[in-house]
């Protein structure tokens, strides 16, 4: 019965009566790719600053460096949308921390926690991954969930979904309406140049503290203790390295 509601088909006017007049909310029952589609609405000047696309299956989802995302129809929760912000360029890293941010906030009866930059994990298995894509003056931010998938469904053994973590009594409209009004109000406040948003962040962090090893997309690797994040959104590690973009292994 939970697992029934948990993959229950999206429902477009039931998503935006959750939300503010920030979020016009279409959904579409199958498409190549939220982020692919959204980015060319941006593109071609069709999209503005709100916009919000989400889909029941993608054929062809993509996640951070450039890998695919795939879940079984209504078991996952994807969706991208739009942002133009206001703040200088140079600051703009933290986007996808704030959204990272916001996914964790709104699963915090799970305990979850975020893997610089923005895997979010419960009991340290990925449940929610998110693709950021600078276009234009704005920003597409894409966001896959596992809201129902089973044990056999899983993309990767360290992964995890909401249904096996427990979830129950809610479906994927209110979890999305959830997600997107944590995101407008952090997201919101950051960009009225109120940086709390930094405390949180690093208060929600499952790597800050930790020994870890770096590899980059140049195919180099590093490793040390992740000490901070700095005001680009970057990691700190005690070697003194600002790390802007890699994989991030938490060693034991």
């Amino acid at each position: 019965m939970g697992n029934e509601m948990l993959r229950a088909a999206l429902d477009s006017s039931r998503i935006s009566a959750l939300l503010t007049h920030y979020w016009r909310v279409s959904v579409v029952d199958v498409t190549a790719s939220t982020q692919s589609d959204l980015a060319e609405l941006v593109r071609l000047g069709s999209a503005t600053p709100g916009e919000v696309l989400a889909a029941n299956f993608q054929s062809a989802g993509r996640g951070r460096m450039s890998r695919s995302f795939e879940a079984p129809k209504n078991s996952a929760l994807l969706f991208s949308f739009y942002i133009q912000p206001k703040r200088k360029k140079e600051d703009w890293g933290w986007i996808s921390l704030i959204a990272g941010a916001a996914v964790a906030q709104s699963l915090q009866d799970y305990q979850a926690r975020i893997k610089w930059p923005n895997d979010i994990l419960i009991n340290e298995k990925k449940v929610s991954g998110l693709i950021a894509e600078i276009i234009g003056d704005g920003v597409v931010i894409g966001i896959g969930i596992n809201v129902g998938m089973e044990k056999e469904e899983l993309p990767a053994p360290n992964a995890t979904s909401l249904a096996i973590e427990g979830a129950h009594g809610f479906d994927r409209n209110m979890l999305l309406s959830k997600v997107l009004s944590q995101f407008q109000e952090l997201f919101v406040s950051w960009d009225a140049e109120d940086d709390s948003v930094g405390e949180l962040y690093r208060s929600l962090s499952s790597t800050l503290g930790k020994h870890v090893q770096i590899q980059y997309p140049d195919n180099q690797s590093e490793s040390g203790i992740a000490v901070g994040i700095s005001a680009r959104g970057e990691l700190v590690l005690d070697s003194g390295s600002h790390v802007q973009a890699g994989d991030i292994i938490h060693l034991r």
